[in-house]
């Protein structure tokens, strides 16, 4: 494969990173508007055990000390198009996505407010419950 097509799969790899790093930020501040505005989406099972179980995988993986297998994807088809995480020949995609997904801060950081956000899930799980069917 071409060093341009790996470094296109590099940056679909990170976009779909990136959109699954959304879904968890925006979700939670989703589900109490949505609550206060009674929306029924928000109580939706998919939805709520989705973002519920994404987020205890994050914070296991960070808990255990492993890296996320999207970051180690993309940078096995970085390395594979000859690109550095950083630097020249580095994308528009891979350069600003990147600085918006990759934070340099100490990993104890990363673990800490990840248990946080988990537990901050389960508690809204709890006051706001998911949707059960109907007899």
């Amino acid at each position: 494969m071409a060093d341009g097509q790996m470094m296109l799969l590099a940056d679909g790899v990170l976009v779909i990173h990136f959109c699954i790093a959304a879904y968890l930020v925006l979700g939670l501040p989703l589900i109490w508007i949505g609550r206060c505005a009674d929306w029924r989406s928000v109580r939706d099972p998919w939805f709520r055990y989705s973002h519920l179980g994404l987020m205890g995988f994050v914070f296991l993986e960070s808990v255990v000390g492993r890296m996320c297998p999207l970051t180690v994807w993309e940078g096995a088809l970085r390395r594979a198009a000859g690109q550095a995480r950083t630097g020249r020949g580095e994308s528009f995609v891979g350069h600003w996505m990147g600085k918006l997904l990759f934070c340099d801060f100490d990993e104890t950081w990363f673990t800490a407010a990840y248990g946080v956000f988990f537990l901050a899930l389960v508690v809204t799980l709890w006051l706001v419950p998911v949707r059960r069917r109907g007899p």
